[in-house]
């Protein structure tokens, strides 16, 4: 038995989020004092912040959807494509089954009876 439990994927991955939630938070902060040492009033510094944090969420936010917007129209050009190269038309299209009697006659295993053939000279009326 182990005296000591190993750290698990899922805390090493909630340590690293806080350590750059950490560090967002000390550049924020530093930016903040850097405004006012400017010489820009707290409000202001914290409004600037905030219109910062917002332009930046804007920008994500349409990146997304220009992502998605792409994601469609890759969607409609492999249709486009898929659409273009399916067959058209009736372009060499044989018939699986003969087309006239004189074909049908022709054909392997044919009994005039079954098609009521009277005119073949195989034609019988015994039925």
């Amino acid at each position: 038995m182990k005296h000591t439990a190993g750290m698990t994927i899922a805390a090493r991955l909630g340590r690293w989020l806080g350590g750059v939630w950490r560090g967002w938070l000390r550049a924020e902060r530093r930016t903040h004092r850097w405004l006012m040492a400017q010489g820009l009033p707290t409000g202001g510094a914290r409004v600037l912040t905030w219109v910062i944090k917002l332009a930046i969420l804007g920008v994500l936010l349409l990146l997304y959807a220009a992502f998605w917007v792409a994601l469609m129209l890759v969607a409609v050009v492999v249709a486009a494509r898929m659409a273009e190269q399916a067959p058209q038309g009736n372009d060499d299209f044989d018939l699986q089954f003969p087309a006239s009697l004189d074909e049908l006659r022709q054909t392997p295993g044919y009994d005039p009876n079954l098609y009521n053939d009277t005119s073949h000279e195989m034609y019988s009326e015994d039925d």
